[in-house]
């Protein structure tokens, strides 16, 4: 596995972040803390982005189903609601194997 698709649907190989920084976070729009995490996520985004810094966001309905909406619900909230400017992917599930080697190899990306 060396690529995912972002919250649009459209696949993302990997190699795009080869040599960046990368903060990898789950994400979930239900949470009680979701608004203030955003606008840190985006404060910190908007200030490192031109050094070489990703945030990349992957929503996850597996911590206290707080995350329950399709893809389409999510790029809505997400993007229309928080503003979030990071790349946001498709909803992943955190415990299969296959997600696993998904966040392996970006750390070997680094």
């Amino acid at each position: 596995m060396n690529k995912n698709q972002d919250i649009h649907g459209n696949d993302v190989p990997l190699s795009n972040y080869r040599g960046k920084v990368l903060l990898i976070v789950n994400v979930a729009s239900n949470c009680v803390l979701t608004q203030s995490n955003y606008r840190e996520l985006n404060i910190l985004y908007d200030k490192y982005k031109h050094q070489g810094f990703e945030i990349l966001a992957f929503p996850s309905n597996q911590f206290a189903w707080q995350e329950p909406g399709t893809n389409e619900e999510i790029r809505e909230a997400v993007c229309t609601r928080f503003k979030a400017e990071f790349p946001i992917f498709e909803k992943v599930f955190v415990f299969r194997v296959t997600s696993f080697v998904t966040y392996y190899h970006h750390y070997q990306l680094i």
